[in-house]
């Protein structure tokens, strides 16, 4: 572990026992306390679900508003024709356009977080797939972010509307604040997330659909939580 991990975090993992799953109100506290970087760090929570990723029928995905936002600032790009483009820039999208972003998005163009586009240019846009679909960019009608109404859509992506998917190992991770947040604030952002994830549940996952839940800053080591503690049981 000396070869992997520095000082601040050999000292952090000793006041974490990794055999036990905590409150989430003391895993907060923990995680709090032991974030100890010069920046303000991200606090994230992972979540392993009993489910096969590789069957389409059991992909768990969809979006959430944080009650307290992310602490982030979101880039957005809207990709529209006008008068489109113009509803967005005023809704406050940092950039929004058609034909010349489509040419700096081909171009390698990575200086935004979340691409909204209404429904009429998904054709040209999808023949980038290749370049926005490894970087989690290609907007999807299924997380709010292939609109008409981009006003909306932007207001929300701003104001802290996050995507969750599982991953190819069966795990949900997301970043659900900054650990500067008060206690209450990632709680509350925390429950909200838990709730979309519980009834994202697939009719046709089999067995216990939560398997751990961990939450962690960026520098930080993880701290098990009780799904219990949560309010909500997994079924078997």
């Amino acid at each position: 572990m000396s070869n992997k991990h520095g000082k601040r975090y050999r000292a952090a993992l000793k006041t974490v026992d990794t055999a036990k799953e905590y409150d989430y109100k003391a895993a907060i506290d923990l995680v709090k306390q032991n974030a100890k970087a010069k920046f303000d760090e991200s606090f994230d929570v992972s979540i392993r679900l009993g489910v096969d990723p590789r069957k389409a029928d059991q992909l768990v995905r969809g979006t959430v508003s944080l009650p307290h936002g992310t602490g982030k600032t979101v880039r957005v790009l809207v990709v529209a024709k006008a008068p489109k483009d113009k509803e967005a820039l005023d809704a406050g999208a940092d950039h929004a356009g058609f034909t010349e972003y489509l040419e700096k998005l081909q171009g390698g163009w990575a200086e935004i977080d979340v691409i909204i586009a209404t429904p009429d240019v998904m054709g040209d846009l999808g023949k980038l797939g290749r370049v926005l679909g490894p970087r989690g960019l290609m907007p999807n009608p299924k997380s709010g972010t292939v609109t008409f109404d981009v006003a909306k859509a932007v207001k929300e992506v701003k104001a802290g509307k996050i995507e969750f998917r599982v991953d190819k190992a069966g795990n949900v991770q997301a970043a659900i604040g900054k650990c500067s947040f008060s206690a209450q604030q990632l709680a509350d952002n925390l429950n909200t997330v838990f709730g979309s994830i519980m009834r994202a549940k697939p009719s046709t996952a089999k067995g216990k659909y939560i398997k751990s839940i961990a939450l962690s800053s960026t520098m930080g080591p993880g701290v098990r939580v009780s799904e219990q503690s949560l309010g909500s049981k997994s079924t078997d």
